[in-house]
């Protein structure tokens, strides 16, 4: 059965993370993506500049998260996927910060999914591809980067996720990692044979694939059962901009400048039975604070509304 969830960030605060909760649970949603990347800013890693965060022992970090997992079991939310903190490989990032992503910050993150019981974690595949030549090194270099986790995820009952990614050249939007939908499902099967076991799956990003033109249905179709987890958010085509489905349109008859139907198409097409989670933490800031309740509720709304067209089709 589908269900609905959304981003912990910008609604769990450390101090009383059971009252976010209680929120979300009252908005309508019922998961919840939990934000582990809040904790190691892309914005700090791509200036080299790491916090101490995940120096804790895996102790610690289960103590420190310890009121968040009740708080979410109180209040009826699973935290049914969760996002690793990234990039996992800085470019022009010393030896030492890139090790530090590698053999700190990345098996932490997996022990923090599992003491959540979380089923899915969502991992960037490196931008490499302009500095190493072809799309083919890049992905050789993930792919090793996921080798060196997938003994855990195994263990674990984790499976990992890359997702479709845009990347930035002489000031245009391109392509980024995991944007082929055929050789990314060639890639899952070829990993999970070689682990006998569901070590590696596809998170599908809406907003990702409307910035580089990518044909919703056809993506998602090709994926097929390999689609484990959704980043659901809007944009105008030209920004990364994380906001409310429906948002933005192309011409003045108001069509939606992302793919929606397609969308709801290429679910339908796969049967998905995951959670419809919405990635768009950004929303919540540009709404004043006495909204977050509202602005929540008509998120988990559009959920139901993409539920009931996903569901019709079963």
């Amino acid at each position: 059965m589908l269900e609905v969830g959304v981003q912990t960030k910008n609604v769990i605060d450390d101090i009383h993370p059971e009252e976010g909760f209680g929120l979300l649970k009252a908005a309508g949603f019922s998961c919840g993506d939990f934000s582990l990347n809040s904790y190691l800013l892309n914005s700090s890693l791509y200036q080299s500049e790491v916090n101490t965060f995940f120096d804790k022992s895996v102790r610690e970090l289960e103590q420190f998260f310890e009121p968040h997992k009740q708080g979410a079991k109180a209040a009826g939310i699973t935290i049914n996927q969760m996002h690793m903190p990234y990039p996992n490989y800085v470019p022009k990032g010393s030896k030492e910060l890139n090790d530090y992503l590698r053999d700190v910050v990345a098996p932490k993150s997996m022990e923090v999914c599992a003491f959540f019981g979380c089923p899915y974690i969502v991992i960037h595949g490196f931008k490499l591809a302009y500095f190493l030549g072809s799309e083919e090194e890049e992905w050789r270099r993930t792919e090793a980067f996921l080798d060196s986790l997938a003994p855990m995820a195994k263990e674990m009952g984790i499976t990992m996720c890359v997702e479709n990614l845009y990347d930035s050249l002489s000031g245009h939007l391109v392509e980024g990692p995991c944007c082929d939908a055929k050789k990314a499902a060639e890639r899952i099967d070829r990993m999970n044979d070689r682990y006998h076991g569901q070590v590696l799956g596809f998170c599908f990003d809406t907003g990702h694939a409307n910035l580089v033109g990518i044909d919703f249905e056809d993506f998602i179709t090709t994926l097929d059962y390999r689609l484990k987890v959704l980043h659901i958010h809007d944009n105008d085509g030209s920004s990364d901009l994380h906001q409310v489905p429906f948002t933005f349109t192309k011409t003045r008859e108001n069509l939606p400048s992302t793919d929606w139907e397609g969308f709801v198409k290429g679910l339908r097409n796969i049967k998905f039975e995951g959670t419809l989670s919405f990635e768009t933490a950004p929303v919540l800031t540009s709404f004043p604070e006495g909204l977050k309740p509202q602005v929540l509720s008509l998120i988990a709304g559009i959920g139901e509304y993409f539920l009931g067209r996903c569901e019709s089709c079963l």
